[in-house]
């Protein structure tokens, strides 16, 4: 199984680029769009058949990078 920094590497971001939005291994397929899908429903298995570039890796990178915005500071009173 591939390590989280390693997923990571997997996500980039270049100026100029689908607006600077984050990337899959620096092709035009957006972090963004393929959250949307899982979220839709669209299989795994779908997803990798539309986009025969991506890698099963690609889409658990995508995961671990939307887990990693999501991880606030926990607020204590």
């Amino acid at each position: 199984m591939n390590s989280t920094a390693s997923l990571l590497t997997r996500i980039t971001q270049t100026p100029g680029q689908c607006g600077g939005r984050p990337c899959i291994r620096g092709m035009r397929i957006r972090v963004s769009d393929i959250l949307e899908m899982l979220a839709e429903n669209v299989s795994v298995t779908e997803i990798l058949e539309d986009f025969p570039d991506l890698e099963l890796a690609d889409i658990q990178a995508c995961l671990i990078f939307a887990a990693r915005r999501t991880d606030f500071p926990r607020l204590t009173a």
